[in-house]
């Protein structure tokens, strides 16, 4: 089993339905998959670039 399967993935407590994020923090990196398909290869994002994107989701940059 590779180390991206044994790792602790999660769901925001906001997530209904199957439309949700899953993130896992490997190595200093943070990892984003779908939760409908949790086997496809997931997205890989810095620490620099987590602090980011949360800095922009709690600034509402992403309403849509």
């Amino acid at each position: 089993m590779n180390k991206i399967e044994t790792v602790q993935w999660r769901k925001s407590s906001r997530c209904s339905g199957s439309t949700c994020i899953e993130v896992a923090v490997v190595d200093g990196h943070y990892l984003i998959r779908d939760s409908k398909n949790p086997d496809l290869p997931p997205h890989s994002f810095t620490g620099d670039e987590w602090a980011a994107f949360v800095a922009g989701v709690k600034a509402d940059e992403f309403v849509f």
